[in-house]
């Protein structure tokens, strides 16, 4: 083999040498990028995932608050409805009350008499409505004459709108005790309304499911 040979078989082994370095860096370079891009859709299919979670758990979160809003909603009226009827039955036995007038005058003399010890002026004047001015007012002084030493219950004659009870006041005005069905039904209506919470519609809570 002479000189030029020699040379150029030199060259092309070089050549191929390098040709093999070349692929084999090609190979390395393209499994690189392969494996960064796997890596890449990874993280974005992970963040794509994380996404479509958080907005369904988001989505569900709002569900579950507006299913609790119109569930407590519908309660709140049950409840109001409920307080009502409970009204509404102790108008209608305030009503039968006063139609039982022995039971019903002595539930008038009970108001007078706490009256009496809840106010310190003597004079004190006494409405009611149209129908218990006219039974009451016959015997009113015999009704009145033993209730409380020292007190006088003068009966107006100017009757009052309510449908029983009696409205107790001082001359001047200054004091006034509303023993009539509406008063004492305004002073017991939270009560009336918390005890129908508390034993007919328990709050939705402490491991208990919607």
């Amino acid at each position: 083999m002479n000189q030029v040979e020699a040379l150029e078989k030199a060259i092309l082994e070089r050549a191929e040498l390098m040709a093999n370095e070349c692929h084999s860096r090609a190979e390395a370079g393209r499994k690189n990028i392969l494996r960064e891009a796997s890596e890449r859709l990874h993280l974005r299919e992970e963040k794509e995932t994380l996404l479509a979670k958080s907005l369904a758990d988001r989505a569900y979160l709002r569900k579950v608050q507006a299913d609790e809003l119109k569930l407590h909603s519908k309660m709140d009226h049950m409840r109001w409805n409920l307080v009502q009827v409970v009204v509404d039955r102790l108008q209608q036995r305030m009503q039968a009350l006063a139609q039982d007038e022995a039971k019903y005058i002595e539930l008038l003399k009970a108001f007078l008499q706490q009256a009496a010890k809840q106010i310190e002026e003597q004079r004190l004047l006494v409405s009611v409505n149209t129908e218990d001015l006219r039974r009451l007012k016959p015997q009113w002084e015999t009704l009145t004459s033993s209730l409380a030493a020292g007190k006088i219950f003068e009966l107006k004659e100017q009757s009052i709108e309510t449908i029983g009870g009696c409205l107790i006041t001082t001359a001047d005005k200054r004091v006034q005790i509303d023993h009539t069905f509406e008063g004492r039904l305004t002073r017991l209506e939270r009560k009336v309304h918390q005890a129908l919470v508390e034993r007919l519609l328990p709050p939705i809570g402490d491991g208990q499911a919607l």
